[in-house]
């Protein structure tokens, strides 16, 4: 499993693409609470105060006010609709066949509106974080939180789960890992190193995150366990993985290791940029 979180800006699909079947949606045992965001989603977002409930800026009124009338918005696969740099850096959009069947089977979008979106579902372009307190829902994070445990974690059992959300997104569900149906669970950390220092990397870590997540969707075979992730990601090292814009310089990926967490934790993988 590969969990992602959305992109922050979001593409809207052609007008005259067929709109929101919520049926249609991976993991349907979610389909009620996903009409009661919806719902109370479009209510907020006709307030005046639409803005600084949904925690954006002023300057992003005409993306809140399109949350009115998401029913009957045109829908897009989510690997079209999110559009950010992990989602570019990991190609979704363009996976080959055999990887874009991968990625269906395997890869989460997390999201304060749907819970959780595979690449091929088809979503309206939308506008909530899951951090947002929601008038009459709550926080997003605890709402969906039962829900989705009683869907991933069975899902999720026996198998390897790479991790490249924020902790907003991971507040919503946690992968077992001691028990009966344990997983193992991988977090992705990106460092810098500069004149023997490393330092935890914000800015150029998503896009990083995004070059792994299109690594393992197309490498044969697939991984299935960390051992195995943390060899994909040791495939890249000496790969350049991004060239910053402005200064033009190649950032490469000189290391990955796989460290322990705590017991009921996530081990982390790091992957050191210089």
């Amino acid at each position: 499993m590969l969990l992602l979180p959305p992109s922050e800006g979001k593409t809207p699909a052609p007008e005259g693409a067929a709109p929101l079947d919520l049926n249609a949606l991976v993991h349907p045992e979610l389909t009620a609470r996903r009409e009661q965001v919806l719902a109370h989603l479009a209510r907020v977002s006709a307030r005046p105060d639409a803005t600084a409930v949904l925690g954006v800026s002023d300057g992003l009124a005409d993306e809140v006010a399109r949350n009115t009338a998401l029913r009957e918005a045109p829908s897009g696969r989510a690997a079209q609709v999110y559009t950010g740099v992990l989602y570019a850096a990991a190609g979704l959009a363009t996976l080959p066949d055999a990887a874009a069947r991968r990625a269906q089977a395997s890869v989460l979008t997390f999201s304060g509106l749907w819970g959780v979106v595979a690449p091929g579902d088809r979503i309206p372009a939308y506008r909530l974080s899951m951090g947002v307190t929601l008038p009459d829902v709550g926080r997003l994070a605890a709402f969906w939180k039962p829900a989705l445990a009683e869907v991933l974690d069975a899902r999720a059992a026996g198998d390897v789960v790479v991790d490249c959300r924020s902790a907003t997104y991971v507040a919503a569900w946690k992968p077992r890992t001691t028990g009966a149906g344990a997983a193992e669970w991988v977090e992705v950390r990106v460092l810098r190193e500069t004149d023997g220092r490393r330092t935890v990397v914000s800015h150029n870590a998503k896009h990083t995150r995004g070059v792994l997540t299109g690594h393992l969707l197309r490498r044969e075979p697939e991984a299935r366990t960390s051992e195995d992730v943390l060899k994909a990601a040791q495939e890249l090292v000496g790969s350049v993985v991004l060239t910053e814009i402005g200064s033009g310089k190649d950032q490469t990926l000189i290391e990955a290791n796989l460290l322990d967490g705590k017991p009921r934790g996530p081990r982390t993988l790091e992957l050191v940029l210089a």
